[in-house]
């Protein structure tokens, strides 16, 4: 009675082994691509969620807080009036801060000049002006995503494919569909 029918030598063959490994191998190599490109699209729908954040707590901002002044910077969006709530929440609380792979700043917009004095607007962090510029843009185009966005007073959001910055008068975007 040989050894293998006996029961003793229960296990894989190397060939056996190197096939499950090629399988392995195939199904990462069709898999990661996918996960990748996945990834950059969770993080530029995060990126145009914030910018509709932003535009949100501008005209929130304006109408309640400076007299139709918007804001130029996201300290200024996030900080609470002496009785109420911030406009805009925690995790975009300041200038240049990285989130989902993109970076999220807000400035005084294309032609931007102030109508509110700082000392007359509810939180008293900075003049209110008369335009704002949001953009965002990915750490790494290319790996974090793609494209950048943009939006200013008019609401409408702008896009740039090969992920560039885009200027405060949306030169260089096209509107986002």
């Amino acid at each position: 009675m040989n050894r293998r029918s006996a029961g003793v030598d229960k296990g894989f063959t190397l060939i056996e082994l190197l096939i499950v490994v090629a399988v392995i191998g195939i199904i990462a190599a069709v898999a990661i691509p996918s996960l990748l490109r996945a990834r950059q699209s969770g993080n530029e729908a995060s990126a145009i969620g914030s910018i509709r954040a932003i535009n949100s707590a501008q005209w929130t901002f304006a109408s309640t807080c400076a007299m139709g002044g918007y804001a130029v910077s996201l300290v200024q969006l996030s900080t609470a009036p002496p009785s109420g709530t911030p406009f805009l929440g925690p995790d975009l609380a300041t200038n240049g801060i990285v989130k989902s792979g993109y970076t999220v700043n807000l400035e005084n917009g294309d032609g931007g000049v102030p109508v509110t004095a700082s000392a007359m607007t509810c939180n008293t962090v900075a003049d209110a002006n008369s335009a704002y510029w949001a953009h965002v843009e990915p750490v790494a185009p290319g790996s974090t995503g793609q494209r950048s966005f943009a939006s200013d007073r008019r609401n409408t959001i702008y896009q740039n494919a090969a992920g560039v910055t885009i200027a405060a008068d949306m030169s260089g975007g096209t509107v986002l569909r």
